[in-house]
């Protein structure tokens, strides 16, 4: 008889400096974990994203912890230029990833980026900016391509995840994937669309990045 795990966790708000703006975010730190994931969102989006949380929630389920932040204050967030500064958002990102180090009980936790739209573009960038901190990256709807020049810098493994019917992001997954040189991987959805709304695809996504990142943090769960 198949027995259900419950995985103890708590989630809090926590406040990141980065330069001289505070970031606000989410923490879910489940017990026993050796990972912990940080969210990059697409533009227009945030650390209430439904679908990033849904995903953490997966995450948090399988034992990882989960750091979801805006990596934009509440009034640059209406600075369009400012929403699609990639080295910008990258920049934020590393910020967020040396809070996390800085903690004492994530201190030694392998780190992942979960990016989502142009947060992908910020989530390779970062990676490839210091490729020894980061041990996996997941690209949900991606725009990888926004962090082209950079992408054959990665070493952390790489899955970049795109629905069949979006149509505008498939080429530009396709070209990422030629130009990464690290341990990498590119499913393409049937059906699913650029939010994944459809029934199901949202599900497969959230099980894609859960079984990537603990395949690559090396986790037993």
């Amino acid at each position: 008889m198949n027995q259900s795990i419950t995985i103890e966790k708590h989630e809090k708000e926590v406040e990141i400096l980065a330069d001289t703006v505070r970031l606000q975010g989410i923490l879910g730190l489940p017990l026993r974990t050796k990972g912990v994931v940080i969210f990059a969102h697409g533009s227009g989006s945030g650390r209430f994203s439904p679908r990033n949380n849904f995903v953490a929630r997966v995450l948090q389920d399988a034992g990882i912890a989960t750091l979801l932040v805006d990596l934009l204050e509440e009034s640059e967030a209406m600075d369009r230029q400012k929403v699609f500064d990639i080295d910008l958002l990258a920049g934020r990102l590393l910020a967020n990833t040396h809070w996390v180090q800085d903690q004492s009980e994530m201190k030694d936790m392998r780190i992942g980026f979960f990016g989502a739209s142009t947060g992908a573009g910020a989530a390779l960038q970062a990676a490839a900016r210091e490729p020894n901190k980061i041990a996996a990256v997941v690209s949900r709807g991606g725009r990888p391509d926004l962090a082209m020049e950079h992408l054959s810098h990665v070493q952390a493994p790489t899955l970049l995840i795109a629905g069949g019917d979006d149509k505008p992001v498939i080429p530009l997954n396709e070209a990422a994937y030629i130009r990464l040189k690290c341990p990498k991987e590119l499913v393409i959805i049937p059906g699913a669309t650029h939010l994944f709304e459809e029934p199901g695809a949202l599900e497969k996504v959230a099980q894609l990045a859960r079984d990537w990142f603990i395949k690559n943090f090396l986790l037993k769960i």
